[in-house]
């Protein structure tokens, strides 16, 4: 009986041996040794956390989703604008003469209209308003300065006359820390593929 145990006892002792020395191929971790003991150091990306703030009245919801649908509709635009900004800036540094500028500002304006004119005309007036501030977000510059570079003081002062009629200002600045908070997370929860 005595043999039988023992035998049991170093077949399990054995066992547990083997099995704590095996290497299944784990993950090998930096180390840092702080007051002698031994601590994995691990370097992690990043994470940023974004979430809206859910209004508790029906009023706040509906405002909220409403704000929602109009940052996904008019963002793309924004994103093509930034695009088409910096192809038309390459373009108009390799121009050699003013004359070849305006040829090539009317070119790109009349493509603009005839793929995109139609659409952007069915924006409401809140899509408008949160398109010139995505511009901006997107450019780095105010709609009113984008049309005086490409376009010169005259047309851009036509254009802000013309918006000021309709109730907008082109020379909107976007404000992702204060006055567009909502707006900024909503695109970057776009961005992540959270909305």
């Amino acid at each position: 009986m005595k043999k039988l145990l023992s035998f049991i006892l170093l077949t399990f002792l054995v066992q547990t041996v083997i099995f704590a020395q095996s290497n299944t191929g784990g993950i090998v971790l930096g180390a840092r040794i702080i007051k002698g003991d031994t601590l994995p150091y691990i370097n992690l990306k990043e994470v940023n956390i974004y979430s809206l703030r859910i209004p508790h009245s029906q009023r706040e919801k509906r405002k909220l989703t409403r704000l929602i649908k109009n940052v996904k509709k008019v963002y793309p635009y924004a994103k093509l604008a930034g695009i088409k900004l910096r192809q038309y800036d390459k373009l108009l540094s390799e121009a050699k003469t003013d004359k070849q500028r305006r040829k090539l500002m009317k070119k790109a304006e009349k493509e603009i209209n005839e793929k995109y004119g139609a659409q952007l005309k069915k924006l409401t007036f809140t899509q408008g308003r949160i398109l010139i501030k995505l511009i901006d977000r997107e450019t780095g510059e105010t709609s009113y300065n984008l049309v005086q570079q490409l376009r010169g003081n005259f047309t851009a002062f036509f254009y802000q006359a013309f918006a000021r009629l309709w109730g907008y200002n082109l020379k909107t600045r976007y404000d992702p820390e204060g006055e567009d908070r909502q707006i900024e997370i909503i695109v970057r929860m776009i961005e992540l593929g959270q909305l």
